[in-house]
């Protein structure tokens, strides 16, 4: 069944006012479906007798512009709408879950080099809870660092937003990495006759020491308070950490509440990308309290 457009008629007449038949092949224009063969299309009709939005031999430059500009448009949108999206949960992730930071100094060599850069567990301490051997990343509420003079200007905007959303690591503030040896309660001591650490009458051997470093070159007895940490670098011998600090004015104990997480991966530069481990083989015969701590008198602990 054929549709006839008002104003057209379905055969165009000849020159002797007979229908010379159906007109040929001419497609309609502006983005509405063509047809070819149709006899809507009379040769000779006047383009004006098409019905409204027909624009006959018009061009159609002024339909094309408006529908790519919508279609610009709507992808603009979609853009923007990834991009907040992105923004927002790299927020969220850096707020609760984890964060970047920048490794200056060769303290926790060769576990951690200069300029790496490493994502921290956020979830350490709380929920989950700090074990003997985690690497973690403590701001410096005891003064171990000497005082960062003022920056004037901490970079482009671009790397101002960055470090605000989690992106790149933020070396503004004032934070240390160290490894967890002694956790509240533990009896730390160094040296035994073969010059190695002890936790609760438990002898250490380190695999992530340093190559050549001894575990300590200074002998020390101490017993973590509670709500505190005991803390070391894996280059023992360029270090100063818990042993150091606690000699030199009794800062030695780091309060659990100043860690800001577990150093989890090393995301830059590749060649050093991977998952920082806490080592639990070398713990796992560390007895949960120091030989002899219980009161001989008291039922014996489950």
């Amino acid at each position: 069944m054929q549709e006839s457009v008002p104003g057209e008629s379905n055969h165009a007449a000849g020159p002797d006012g007979k229908s010379s038949g159906p007109a040929g092949n001419q497609p309609r224009q502006n983005g509405r479906a063509r047809r070819f063969g149709s006899p809507r299309h009379a040769a000779g009709a006047s383009s004006s007798a098409l019905p409204p939005g027909d624009g006959g031999d018009a061009p159609a430059g002024g339909a094309g512009t408006e529908r790519l500009g919508t279609q610009l448009l709507a992808w603009g949108r979609e853009l923007l709408t990834i991009v907040v999206i992105a923004v927002v949960l790299s927020f969220l992730i850096k707020t609760f879950l984890f964060r970047a930071f920048y490794i200056p100094s060769g303290s926790m060599e060769n576990t951690l080099q200069i300029n790496d850069r490493i994502f921290v567990n956020l979830l350490v301490p709380e929920p989950i809870s700090i074990k003997r051997g985690d690497v973690v990343v403590f701001k410096d509420t005891q003064g171990w660092l000497a005082e960062e003079p003022a920056q004037q200007n901490s970079g482009s905007w671009l790397s101002d937003a960055a470090i605000f959303i989690g992106l790149a690591p933020d070396n503004s503030q004032q934070h240390l990495v160290k490894r967890v040896i002694g956790l509240p309660g533990d009896r730390v001591v160094c040296c035994d006759a073969e010059g190695r650490l002890s936790v609760n009458g438990q002898a250490l051997d380190e695999p992530y020491l340093y190559p050549g470093a001894a575990p300590s070159e200074t002998a020390f007895a101490v017993t973590v308070p509670e709500g505190q940490l005991w803390v070391m670098g894996d280059h023992r011998n360029n270090s100063q950490d818990s042993r150091f600090h606690d000699a030199y004015n009794g800062t030695g104990f780091v309060p659990v509440e100043d860690v800001e997480g577990r150093a989890a991966v090393i995301a830059w530069p590749l060649a050093h990308w991977g998952i920082l481990g806490n080592h639990p083989e070398v713990f796992k015969d560390v007895p949960d309290a120091p030989a002899g701590s219980l009161d001989e008198t008291s039922p014996a602990a489950p």
